[in-house]
């Protein structure tokens, strides 16, 4: 386990800062990855992230070894399991679900691959992982077997939020979920952001630049966008004009 925070870093370093959500189960052909790969880095794009409900190890470090031979665009690990793990990526988000009461997914998971994860020669970053409701049923919802948070209860969230930051996680991550209709409110981290110094990062539902201007205005570190570049790849051609032009 690297003891440096390059990455933690680059995350504290600015707001509205671009990460791509790839889930290897929807996208692990080279030619599909390749094209990603090009469009992001056309975008200027920060980060990718990598990680989903129900990815088999194989095709999870087949993913970051093909991204890690195209791009020098950092590779984050968003695991959505204890299999979930590569000595090829830049760092992993070990992430706790604190909106959620399940034991497995707030300490399980982290024993069964705690040897594994202090083996690797990568950065590991303490994540307080906090779904909000996004109007649909997530697969991280399903799988882990809790609810998010109510959209409408802010004070619920900001409460999540700051006991993972007490308990020493040094990121705080809001997902309304993959495929959610809504977004996290910019309302809610604007109020997290007033209680807390600490490194946001927003996904789920994210389509449109407004929601990215939106984010970005409140001071949210990372935005990502999944499902949308899955529909739409030229949506990266527009995030591109956005971040040259702010």
């Amino acid at each position: 386990m690297r003891l440096n925070e390059e990455i933690y870093k680059q995350f504290k370093s600015k707001t509205g800062q671009i990460a791509v959500l790839i889930d290897p189960e929807k996208t692990h052909e080279l030619s599909v990855l390749k094209r990603i790969v090009e469009k992001s880095a056309f975008a200027n794009v920060d980060y990718f992230f990598v990680g989903g409900s129900t990815v088999m190890r194989k095709d999870f470090q087949n993913t970051i070894a093909i991204l890690k031979s195209l791009t020098e665009i950092p590779v984050v690990m968003f695991p959505g399991d204890f299999q979930q793990l590569s000595r090829d990526a830049d760092a992993l988000l070990y992430l706790s679900l604190l909106s959620g009461r399940n034991p497995e997914y707030l300490i399980g998971q982290h024993v069964k691959s705690a040897k594994e994860v202090l083996q690797l020669n990568i950065e590991v970053i303490p994540t307080a992982y906090i779904l909000i409701d996004g109007g649909t049923q997530s697969s991280v919802a399903y799988v882990s077997q809790t609810s998010p948070i109510p959209k409408n209860n802010s004070s619920i969230a900001l409460n999540t939020a700051i006991a993972g930051i007490l308990k020493g996680n040094k990121v705080l991550y809001f997902d309304a979920g993959s495929g959610a209709k809504n977004s996290v409110d910019s309302s809610l981290i604007k109020e997290v952001k007033e209680h807390l110094e600490a490194v946001t990062i927003v996904g789920g539902g994210v389509r449109t630049l407004e929601q990215i201007q939106e984010l970005e205005k409140v001071g949210t570190n990372v935005i990502v966008v999944g499902n949308k570049i899955e529909e739409d790849i030229d949506f990266l051609l527009d995030v591109q004009n956005y971040k040259q032009t702010n």
